[in-house]
C-alpha cells in the first residue's frame, strides 16, 4: 500500500520484488472478522497543507513530470521534500497531525467494517469507537524506524506485538 513517502512505488517494483500493491484503503477478512486497511493518511483530515501535499504526489501528470527526471534530480528532490516534511511538522499541533474522528466513523460506517488497521500517525495502540450501534476497534501500528511492532490475527482475535 503506497504511503506518504513511496507514492511512486509502480508495478515493475512489485514484480521484481515478488510484492503485491494493494489499494488504499483495502477491505480483507481476518478470520471472519471485516477489516479495513489503510496507509492512514487520509483519516488526518484536519492538515490541510499535508491533504494538498497527497493530491498532488498521487496526480498521474505530476508523477509522469517527476520520473522523467533524471535519478540524481529525483533524488535530491525527494531529500529536499522529507526536509520540508520535517519542518512542516515542527510547526504544526499534534491533534492536526491525527486523525480526524469524523473521519474514522465515516471509514467504519463506508467499509462495514468492524476493524481498521493503519500508520501513518505512528500513535500506536487500540482505539474504540461506537459507530452503527456497535463497536468499532482501530488499531494503529507503531513507527517501523523508530519502535518496531506488529499486529498478529488469529481466530482469538487481533494483539499487538512490540518488537523491541
Amino acid at each position: 500500500m503506497h504511503g506518504n513517502r513511496d507514492f511512486l512505488v509502480a508495478q515493475g517494483f512489485a514484480r521484481a520484488t515478488g510484492a503485491e500493491i494493494i489499494g488504499d484503503p483495502a477491505k480483507v477478512d481476518l478470520y471472519g472478522v471485516s477489516a479495513l486497511l489503510l496507509h492512514g493518511d487520509t483519516l488526518c483530515t484536519d492538515d490541510a497543507a499535508y491533504q494538498s501535499f497527497r493530491v498532488q504526489v498521487r496526480d498521474p501528470a505530476w508523477q509522469r513530470a517527476t520520473l522523467s527526471r533524471p535519478l540524481q534530480e529525483r533524488v535530491e528532490l525527494a531529500k529536499g521534500m522529507r526536509l520540508q516534511s520535517e519542518g512542516a511538522k515542527q510547526g504544526k499541533a499534534m491533534d492536526i497531525m491525527d486523525v480526524s474522528r469524523g473521519a474514522v466513523e465515516r471509514a467504519f460506517a463506508e467499509s462495514g467494517c468492524d476493524v481498521m488497521i493503519h500508520g501513518h500517525t505512528h500513535r500506536p495502540g487500540r482505539h474504540a469507537y461506537q459507530v452503527g450501534g456497535r463497536e468499532r476497534i482501530r488499531w494503529v501500528l507503531p513507527d517501523w524506524y523508530d519502535r518496531g511492532g506488529y499486529l498478529e490475527a488469529s481466530p482469538e482475535g487481533i494483539r499487538a506485538i512490540d518488537a523491541v
